[in-house]
């Protein structure tokens, strides 16, 4: 998989690409991610992504001829693109389903919106899907690109040393995850549950799924629905 992430601060987002599961599923060459900084597709001396908005108002807004540049020449090194993504608070809510859905995907350019956002032009031209990844407003659209894109690298093939670990996480099959426990077997009066160290694998299963059931049931109900 190959993603390109566009944005007006790629400081931010190269970071934590260097770090954890991102940083060996690219030197595994399981995942491409490469960032681009808007100020090199710009034409005035001045570097200028941004501008005041028409009709007034505060903030500003990011400019249509650094991102339609970008993402043209990207298309042009390899056409085959499966979605540009812009991510924005109105957009369709991220979830494990959709992230499923994109993890097998090719190539992705994601769209790192800042300040007040985009012109529309790139949206109504440009974006082919548009992800939010809650309801709350960030200052900008880079870290959410991160959830997106570490959301993603980690169900690909290889990336986890236990290929089933991505598949029992909260949310796969809509139920929250069971509670966890390791060594030492008693802490401070606590224990871990008989039925964990029993060695019956199939009690443990249907204990943990029982909690899951539980959980859910307590804390979002709205997904058992």
């Amino acid at each position: 998989m190959r993603i390109d992430i566009l944005t007006a601060l790629p400081g931010l987002v190269e970071g934590p690409l260097q770090h954890s599961i991102l940083q060996r599923a690219g030197r595994k060459g399981l995942v491409d991610v490469r960032v681009h900084d808007l100020r090199s597709y710009t034409q005035d001396k001045h570097r200028q992504i941004d501008d005041y908005p028409y009709g007034g108002g505060a903030g500003m807004v990011l400019k249509p001829e650094p991102i339609f540049a970008c993402i043209e020449a990207l298309q042009a090194e390899a056409p085959v693109v499966d979605e540009v993504i812009f991510l924005s608070p109105d957009g369709d809510r991220l979830t494990q389903p959709l992230a499923n859905t994109l993890s097998m995907a090719g190539r992705l350019i994601l769209l790192a919106g800042h300040y007040k956002g985009v012109d529309q032009r790139v949206r109504d031209t440009l974006v082919t899907r548009e992800i939010s990844i809650g309801d709350y407003v960030l200052s900008g659209g880079e870290l959410p690109a991160l959830v997106l894109v570490d959301a993603l690298v980690r169900l690909l093939p290889g990336v986890l040393g236990d290929a089933t670990s991505a598949l029992s996480d909260s949310f796969q099959d809509q139920l929250l995850d069971a509670p966890h426990y390791t060594r030492p077997a008693s802490f401070r009066g606590m224990d871990v549950p008989d039925v964990l160290r029993s060695g019956d694998h199939e009690k443990i299963e249907a204990w943990r799924q029982a909690h899951r059931l539980e959980k859910t049931q307590t804390r979002r109900p709205d997904l058992l629905k």
